[in-house]
């Protein structure tokens, strides 16, 4: 079902009429393994409690990879797809009030963190910002509105844009409010931005990303030129495999039978975070915060990071 200009609503039920899906928390997405082999995450949309369905929302993306393409132009009622578990690295932090902003297809898992907060009687406002009108998905829950939160659409041809229409309620930092932003890269770096510029602490401060920005998708091409190579060692079992230049960790242990947990293969998802026992990680995805990456405990991204020391030893 069209859902704006642009976005195309798709509603998974299991195959078997009388089964329900896996329980999931707002903020979740789902690998979605396309026939063409593909495999691409979604933002599930719907309320968690209804458990009879996923509704996702996919954008048709000029530069798709196969993806949204396929998704637009050949998916049909009654295909049948294999989806994985759902994953949750966007998940709702109890507090009084929650501040909702979202940038265009980025609205797909702030509509489900809506819903579990009206269902739980609490506090939020939802600022979901579009280029124009036609392309806002989801018009019908909108004009319907919530009973425990309130929704601003803002469009950017109305002369609403993030850079002029920031919400009120970021200018009034306190201790307690927490606030979630979804949407594209300069979308994100600008909220976040002017956020921590009026003193929002970062644990306060959460985002997630639907692709890498700009910059890190160059990162293969220009980056290759200082890469060097390095060593990967299993802590079980101490096999040592070497990692040479324009390869990535998770590629090499693939290759010599080892078994990885691979989903976007960008950094962007999470699902081969693996915890770092020993060396220092070269960071090079964008699902982890800053602390996170300079933290005590650290996880490297086996589909895209590198290792500023000679070896890495893995929690595998």
């Amino acid at each position: 079902m069209a859902q704006g200009q642009g976005n195309l609503a798709v509603r998974l039920v299991p195959s078997d009429a009388q089964a329900t899906l896996p329980a999931f928390e707002a903020g979740s997405h789902v690998d979605v393994h396309l026939p063409t082999g593909l495999v691409r995450q979604y933002s599930i949309a719907s309320a968690p409690h209804e458990t009879a369905f996923y509704t996702l929302c996919v954008r048709h993306e000029s530069a798709s990879r196969g993806g949204s393409r396929y998704i637009h132009e050949r998916l049909r009622v009654g295909d049948t797809l294999r989806i994985g578990t759902p994953r949750n690295l966007f998940a709702l932090q109890p507090a009084p009030h929650s501040v909702l902003m979202a940038g265009g297809i980025g609205i797909t898992p702030l509509l489900a963190m809506a819903h579990t907060l009206e269902r739980h009687a609490q506090s939020f406002e939802l600022h979901y910002y579009a280029r124009e009108r036609r392309q806002v998905a989801f018009a019908r829950q909108w004009l319907k509105g919530f009973v425990h939160g309130t929704v601003q659409v803002h469009c950017s041809e109305e002369g609403q844009s993030i850079r002029t229409q920031l919400p009120a309620r970021l200018h009034a930092v306190d201790t307690t409010t927490h606030l979630y932003i979804c949407g594209p890269h300069g979308f994100m770096q600008h909220i976040t931005a002017q956020a921590t510029a009026l003193g929002w602490p970062s644990a306060q401060l959460h985002q997630e990303a639907f692709a890498p920005p700009a910059s890190a998708q160059a990162a293969p091409t220009t980056s290759a030129q200082t890469d060097a190579a390095f060593e990967v060692e299993l802590a079980s079992t101490g096999s040592i495999f070497v990692i040479p230049v324009g390869q990535s960790i998770a590629a090499v242990l693939q290759d010599q039978g080892v078994e990885v947990s691979l989903s976007c293969e960008m950094g962007i998802c999470g699902a081969c975070l693996t915890p770092v026992h020993a060396g220092k990680p070269d960071h090079r995805d964008t699902v982890q915060t800053e602390a996170e990456k300079c933290g005590t405990s650290q996880h490297v991204a086996l589909c895209c990071s590198r290792s500023h020391s000679p070896r890495l030893v893995l929690g595998l």
